[in-house]
């Protein structure tokens, strides 16, 4: 029993290893995802606002400036008033689910956020807001400018994210002399939060995936498939191949960045002649950060630095790659020897003397084993 069990939990952890293989090949070659630093001289500045005394009586809005690790340039607002901003600190795109303050009323309120920043600024221009605020009747002074526009977009970001809400009485401290602003950010706030804002869901992120990573074969196959997932659109395909290696798609037609899409299943088909090697390629693309797509601090536990949410969607550039190797075709030789043993197996078939003779063996000693024992109990009886 001891024995048996021992042999049980050997197989139980062999099983256990290959799943593991299993998962760890089945990781698919994905894009990182995007990160980059805050740019405060990217601002594109505010008014200050007050938003009450229980959270802080006046806040600087400013549309933050944000530079990818590619280099692309984006704004963000504020999701988190409480903690500063870390310019030194990099943050790294994170689903909703991932805001880093449980109880923050951002949890409850992400749809509306993203609600707010569809219909705010930089996606709709000054002429588009004032548009909006004409057909709601809300338009004060005729037109609202690009401070008053950031100011009432980041206000309205903060009701949600934050759980504030502007003094009415003095929604600009330190402005007083300008009526006009007031009424125009008051105006728009109001639009962003009011009962139009039914909310917008989580936009996917930026992606660029090959699945498998890598894969095995033998030349004179096509070895694959590798599936593309992206969110975005092919641009490249650089491909370190051999001579007698194409890639292609599951019919052997060689493709162009131009054929691959979300989907596109792909294949490195390998000469039967080719000797045992290996390859890679590469595919680039162009995605979206979409609006509303979350950033949170590197290390967040650790260093603590304010999250931040896209304001309006930017280009960035993707890559992944995936390789494959292969070993050479087996030599003509071997493949020969294949249909002569069967040959051979089928001569010795017809002659019917390699299977019964053993039968008619067998059941000769099972003939003598039946008749030696009935003749000892016939002694015994006699």
């Amino acid at each position: 029993m001891a024995s048996m069990l021992r042999f049980a939990r050997a197989c139980a952890g062999i099983a256990g290893t290959a799943a593991a293989l299993i998962v760890a090949t089945a990781v698919p070659a994905g894009a990182e995802p995007a990160s980059g630093l805050v740019n405060r001289d990217a601002d594109v500045q505010g008014f200050a606002v007050d938003v009450g005394e229980d959270v802080f009586a006046e806040l600087d809005t400013s549309l933050i400036g944000f530079k990818l690790a590619d280099g692309s340039e984006l704004g963000m607002y504020c999701v988190e008033i409480q903690t500063e901003i870390d310019e030194e600190h990099p943050l790294v795109e994170q689903p909703w689910d991932a805001f880093p303050v449980e109880d923050s009323p951002f949890n409850e309120n992400q749809g509306k956020i993203n609600w707010v920043l569809h219909n705010g600024f930089p996606v709709q221009d000054t002429g588009a807001l004032a548009e909006m605020l004409a057909d709601d009747g809300t338009l004060p002074n005729g037109g609202i400018d690009e401070r008053e526009a950031v100011t009432a977009t980041q206000a309205a970001v903060w009701h949600f994210s934050d759980g504030v809400d502007l003094d009415r009485e003095n929604p600009l401290p330190g402005n007083d002399s300008d009526a006009d602003a007031a009424a125009d950010v008051l105006a728009l706030y109001d639009l962003l939060t009011g009962a139009a804002n039914e909310g917008i869901g989580e936009q996917p992120p930026a992606a660029l995936e090959i699945d498998p990573a890598s894969a095995k074969g033998t030349a004179g196959e096509m070895i694959g498939p590798f599936t593309v997932t992206t969110t975005g659109t092919i641009d490249k395909i650089n491909a370190d191949l051999p001579e007698d290696v194409r890639l292609t798609d599951g019919t052997g037609r060689e493709l162009g960045a131009d054929i691959v899409k979300n989907g596109t299943e792909l294949f490195l088909d390998v000469d039967a002649n080719a000797p045992a090697g290996s390859a890679s390629f590469e595919l680039a693309a162009t995605a979206s950060v979409e609006t509303g797509r979350l950033f949170v601090g590197e290390n967040y536990d650790e260093a603590p630095t304010q999250a931040l949410i896209v304001a309006k969607s930017v280009d960035t550039q993707l890559t992944a790659t995936a390789e494959a190797e292969w070993a050479a075709a087996p030599p003509e030789s071997s493949t020969e020897a294949a249909p002569v043993a069967q040959a051979k197996n089928d001569d010795l078939a017809t002659t019917g003397a390699s299977v019964f003779a053993p039968i008619l063996f067998g059941a000769a000693l099972v003939a003598a084993g039946i008749f030696a024992v009935l003749f000892v109990r016939y002694r015994r009886n006699y």
